[in-house]
């Protein structure tokens, strides 16, 4: 009889995945790639609709099954977060997220194991960027974590640090980090990839850098950084949406200094389109102030991009030398140095070329291959 491992699926086919659907994706495929033998990996769904089911026995050929549970996504996740009943079952359950049936058990007796994922813990720093009922619902389900989680995983040592101030996990915390998200290489195919950039609307040359109008994104100040005196002469491109709350992009560009159309906001998960994005930057730059997980700069590190990111502890653990940090520092400063260092990088091709051979150097030290060979070694000591 074979082991099973049971992925929570659920967010894959989410309204929204976002993020943690495209990490639930690339995990569960690893996992099943990765399977050790005598081994298997089933999903586990809320109620959906048969479609949803279809596309997912679609996007991971190879699931042994599929649990489908008989409650539909918001009422499982109000049930688990009290911690009810409609559970689906014991054995090895493994989540990419808080989402996960966390209940009492006795793993040495039962042999039911039940791990969770943390990315980020803005329910705790910034409140404010999520809604009143998500920093709710995250903070029980931590809680539940503490109580009854196995293990939590965590992508980065930095979050993994910033946990324990949040709450006491013991020795149960382990790192396992990410890579890029499926179907985000280096095109190929010239004609597709033109078309692409002509849809798209890309310039000739351009920065990217991903996020929104969020103060902690820091996207605010690499506008201020681009809008001050004698900064070269180069586009922005900004994957992600234009507004956040009463503030635009244009809007604040042109406060800043910024021609507005030398802005652009793409609002895309295509894994094409992003490629074709990344793979015709300059340079990536990752201002943020306040990250969980370093994903972006992993993928602008897999297209051998140069990449300027702030010292936000996740940044700095992940680029491990391979960018060029800039310190966020306290109080001003900040812009200016970022100027200067986007300075540097686009009038220097000597050194945007050395940049361009670390980032593909350290690109190779992430897979979700290892990822998942990880995670099974984890349910395996548990």
């Amino acid at each position: 009889m074979p082991t099973t491992l049971r992925m929570i699926v659920d967010q894959v086919i989410a309204p929204v995945p976002g993020p943690l659907g495209a990490y639930s994706e690339a995990l569960t495929r690893a996992l099943i790639q990765a399977a050790p033998p005598g081994c298997e990996v089933e999903g586990i769904v809320s109620s959906s609709a048969p479609a949803d089911y279809e596309r997912l026995e679609s996007e991971f050929p190879g699931l042994a099954g599929l649990y489908k549970t008989t409650l539909a996504r918001r009422e499982l996740a109000a049930a688990w977060q009290l911690g009810l009943t409609t559970s689906p079952g014991g054995g090895m359950i493994h989540a990419p997220g808080l989402f996960a049936p966390l209940r009492r058990h006795d793993r040495t007796v039962s042999g039911d194991q039940v791990v969770v994922t943390v990315h980020d813990l803005l329910a705790w720093t910034h409140p404010e960027s999520l809604t009143t009922t998500s920093v709710a619902w995250h903070k029980s389900m931590l809680k539940r974590a503490r109580k009854h989680a196995d293990a939590v995983v965590v992508p980065t040592h930095a979050l993994a640090e910033r946990l324990t101030q949040v709450v006491d996990l013991g020795d149960r915390v382990r790192v396992i980090g990410t890579a890029p998200r499926p179907g985000l290489v280096v095109p190929t195919d010239a004609a597709d990839s033109a078309a692409r950039a002509a849809r798209l609307a890309l310039p000739a040359a351009y920065l990217v850098a991903t996020g929104t109008l969020e103060p902690r994104k820091g996207v605010l100040d690499l506008l201020g950084a681009l809008g001050r005196p004698g900064m070269p002469d180069i586009d922005l491109v900004v994957i992600g949406q234009p507004t956040w709350g009463e503030l635009h992009l244009a809007t604040v560009a042109e406060e800043a200094g910024v021609d507005p159309r030398r802005v652009h906001a793409i609002d895309t998960t295509d894994a094409a389109d992003l490629s074709v994005i990344l793979a015709g930057a300059s340079a990536f730059v990752a201002p943020s102030h306040d990250e969980g997980s370093g994903t972006s700069l992993i993928e602008a590190f897999s297209f051998g991009l140069p990449v300027i990111h702030s010292d936000t502890p996740a940044y700095v653990e992940v680029a491990a030398e391979g960018g060029l940090m800039v310190p966020i520092g306290i109080g001003g400063g900040y812009t200016e140095r970022l100027a200067a260092a986007i300075s540097t990088v686009v009038e220097s091709p000597a050194l945007a070329e050395r940049l361009s051979v670390t980032a593909s150097d350290r690109a190779h030290a992430f897979s979700w291959r290892d990822s998942a060979e990880r995670v099974w070694q984890l349910h395996a000591d548990l």
